[in-house]
C-alpha cells in the first residue's frame, strides 16, 4: 500500500491528513555542494515537499553504457539529503520531462533513430525505457517512502496531453513502473485544459493540473474532469524561461502570490515551479521551435522563489506570508543572502586558435558527405567540417537540410560568414581565391527542442552540401563535444581577440564565494572556470552574466577558460557579485 493515498477531496499520508505544498528543484541545475542549502531554504519557507525532474540524457549518455549517478547527477544523494531536512519528494522520472532541458530529456542516442516513435508504445522506445529504468530504479528503492524514504509520489510521463493520445503507452509506463518495485502513488499532470487532461491522464492514476493563472477556472477544469480526490496544481508556473534574443521574464511577486492564496484558499495541493530555478550549465539548455526555432539561456533562474544562486527573491518572503495563513511555518528569519565575491578582474592573456585546436581535441575523420552530430555519435557541443572548394571565385554554398543550429564558415581560415537556424538561413556567399581552398565549417549544438513534434531535431549538418548546384564531398570531421578540456596549444598573446579561439586566465580568491561572470565586449561563446563548463554566453542576451557556484572556485589560484566563437574588443572578464538576467517586456 503507498504511503501517500487519496480522499475524496485529500490526500493522507501514513493515514494522517496532509496537504502537499512543493517546490520545483532540479537537483541537476544545481551544485551538488549546495543541495543541502536550498532544501533548508524550502523548508524554512513552509514547504513540506520538493519535486525534482530525472534527466533520462544526462543519466544514461549511452545506449550500452552504465547509469551515471555522481556528481550532479547523484540523485541518491539528494533523496537523502531531502530525507534528512524532512522533506517528501514528488518524483518525475520521465522519460519526458520537457524541463527547456536539452532534447526534453530524451536521450539524443535514441532520438536520432528515425525509425522510433518517440513517446509511443513502439516497442523500439518501451523497450529502450525498460532498460533505463531497469538501471535507474534499483538504486532508488532505498528512498520509496515503502522503505521509509522521502518519495511519496511518481510521475508518469510528463504533460502527455500535449503530445499524443496513446493510452497503451501511459498504461505501459505505469505497469514498468510497478513491476520495478515502484509502490507509492502514481500521478499525471497535463495543462488545465480539457482535452489535454483526456489525452493524457490514465485510468486508477491521479490526474493533476498546470497552471499559473486563472486559479478558479483551472481547478474548474480539472474537477470536472475528475470528479473526486484531491485538486493539486503540479506546476504552478510562478515565473517563466528566456530564450536569447528575447525579454526576460519576471512575476510581480503580488501578484503570484494572490494566485498561490487563491489555490490554497480552495483546498488544493501545490508545487511551486519553480521554487529554486538554477542553471542550464555546459550544454543542458534546450529549444522551442514553434515558427521558428528558439534556444533556451543558460540560466534557469525563472524568477523564481530563490534566484540562480541561492537568495530567497521577492517571492519568498511574499510567498511565506501566504503559506503562514494556511499551515504552519518554521519560526525562524528568512534566510541572508550568500557571501559574494569581491568584484575580481580576469586578464586573458593566452590563446589557442579554436580551428587548430580542432587536432587537439579530436582526430580528423573522413565521409563522403559531412554526417549529423548525432550520427557521429556525439551529443552536445561543435563538430567542425571541412573540405576543398573546386573553383575560383563567388560562390553560393548551399546546406540542402540546413544547419543545427549555428555555422560559422571559413575560407582558408579567414570567416565567410554565418548560417542560424533561427533565421530560416541555409545558404552563404562564398569566395574561393584559389582551386582547392580549405573550407571550414564549425557547427553549434544550441539545444535540441524539448518541446512539441521537433523533438530529437538532428544537429550538424543535416544534409548534403551544394556549391554552385555541384555536391561537395571528401570531408573531414573533428567531434568537438567539449565535455573536457586537453592541454591545448596556447601562447601568450595580447594581440586582439579574433575568433574562434580558446582563451585563457587566472585569477586569485580568498575565500570562495559565489559570483558572477560578466564579459562586456565578448561576443559569444563557452565559459568554464578551473574545468567547470559555466555554460553559453552570447551577446545577444538578454542574459548578460553567467553565474559562478562558490564550490567551483578554490582558495589560491583558479583558472578561466573562453571560447570565443567570434570577436571580443577586449583580453579582460571580471566577476562581480550581482546578476545581469538582461531586459524586460516593460522596460
Amino acid at each position: 500500500m503507498p504511503a501517500l493515498t487519496l480522499t475524496h477531496d485529500g490526500f493522507l499520508l501514513h493515514g494522517k491528513p496532509f496537504r502537499i505544498l512543493s517546490g520545483g528543484f532540479h537537483y541537476f541545475r544545481t551544485h551538488p555542494d549546495q543541495w543541502a542549502d536550498r532544501l533548508r531554504k524550502a523548508r524554512l519557507l513552509g514547504l513540506n515537499t520538493v519535486e525534482t525532474y530525472v534527466p533520462w540524457n544526462l543519466h544514461q549518455p549511452t545506449p550500452d553504457g552504465p547509469l551515471d549517478l555522481d556528481g550532479l547527477l547523484d540523485l541518491p544523494r539528494f533523496l537523502e539529503l531531502a530525507r534528512d531536512e524532512g522533506l517528501s519528494v514528488l518524483l518525475r522520472p520521465g522519460p519526458y520531462i520537457c524541463a527547456e532541458w536539452e532534447g526534453g530529456g530524451l536521450p539524443s542516442w535514441l532520438t536520432a533513430d528515425p525509425n522510433v516513435r518517440q513517446r509511443s508504445s513502439d516497442p523500439r522506445f518501451t523497450g529502450a525505457v525498460d532498460a533505463y529504468l531497469d538501471l535507474l530504479l534499483p538504486p532508488l528503492a532505498p528512498y520509496m517512502a515503502a522503505a521509509g524514504g522521502p518519495v511519496i509520489a511518481v510521475q508518469v510521463e510528463n504533460e502527455y496531453g500535449a503530445y499524443g493520445e496513446d493510452t497503451a503507452y501511459l498504461a505501459h509506463l505505469a505497469d514498468a513502473l510497478r513491476k520495478r518495485g515502484v509502490e507509492e502513488l502514481l500521478f499525471t499532470c497535463d495543462q488545465a485544459d480539457k482535452a489535454m487532461l483526456a489525452a493524457g491522464s490514465l485510468p486508477g492514476v491521479l490526474s493533476t493540473g498546470t497552471f499559473g493563472s486563472r486559479v478558479g477556472d483551472a481547478l474548474e477544469v480539472l474537477r470536472a474532469h475528475q470528479e473526486s480526490g484531491p485538486l493539486m496544481c503540479a506546476e504552478f508556473w510562478i515565473g517563466w524561461f528566456d530564450h536569447w534574443g528575447e525579454p526576460h521574464h519576471v512575476r510581480a511577486a503580488d501578484d503570484a502570490a494572490a494566485d498561490l492564496d487563491a489555490l490554497l484558499s480552495a483546498g488544493a495541493s501545490v508545487n511551486l515551479y519553480m521554487f529554486h530555478g538554477g542553471t542550464n550549465f555546459a550544454f543542458t539548455s534546450g529549444a522551442n521551435h514553434d515558427h521558428a526555432y528558439a534556444p533556451t539561456v543558460t540560466s534557469y533562474d525563472y524568477d523564481a522563489v530563490l534566484t540562480e544562486c541561492g537568495d530567497p527573491g521577492p517571492k519568498y518572503a511574499a510567498f511565506r506570508e501566504v503559506l503562514a495563513r494556511h499551515t504552519d511555518v518554521p519560526d525562524e528569519p528568512i534566510p541572508e543572502p550568500s557571501p559574494k565575491l569581491p568584484p575580481t578582474e580576469v586578464r586573458l592573456t593566452a590563446s589557442a586558435n579554436a580551428l587548430v585546436s580542432a587536432e587537439f581535441l579530436a582526430p580528423a575523420e573522413h565521409f563522403t558527405d559531412p554526417p549529423t552530430m548525432e550520427a557521429l555519435g556525439q551529443s552536445y557541443g561543435f563538430v567542425l567540417y571541412g573540405t576543398e572548394l573546386p573553383a575560383i571565385g563567388d560562390h553560393v554554398l548551399h546546406f540542402t537540410g540546413g544547419v543545427g543550429d549555428r555555422a560559422q564558415v571559413f575560407v582558408n581560415g579567414a570567416p565567410a560568414g554565418v548560417i542560424e537556424r533561427e533565421r530560416h538561413e541555409d545558404s552563404i556567399h562564398v569566395r574561393s581565391p584559389e582551386y582547392g581552398a580549405r573550407l571550414d565549417v564549425l557547427v553549434e549544438n544550441m539545444g535540441r527542442a524539448n518541446y512539441g513534434v521537433r523533438i530529437g531535431d538532428p544537429k550538424g549538418i543535416t544534409g548534403p552540401v551544394f556549391l554552385d548546384g555541384e555536391p561537395l564531398e571528401d570531408w573531414t570531421c573533428h567531434r568537438l563535444p567539449l565535455d573536457r578540456l586537453p592541454e591545448l596549444p596556447f601562447r601568450t598573446t595580447d594581440t586582439p581577440v579574433a575568433g574562434p579561439g580558446f582563451h585563457r586566465g587566472t585569477f586569485t580568491v580568498e575565500t570562495p564565494a559565489d559570483a558572477y561572470l560578466a564579459l562586456p565586449g565578448w561576443t559569444k561563446g563557452v565559459a568554464w572556470v578551473n574545468g567547470f563548463n559555466l555554460g553559453r554566453y552570447w551577446a545577444r542576451g538578454p542574459q548578460r552574466r553567467l553565474y559562478v557556484p562558490w564550490p567551483v572556485l578554490k582558495a589560491g589560484e583558479n583558472e578561466l577558460t573562453l571560447l570565443e566563437l567570434q570577436s571580443a574588443t577586449t583580453r579582460v572578464a571580471h566577476l562581480v557579485d550581482a546578476p545581469d538576467l538582461g531586459w524586460t517586456a516593460r522596460d
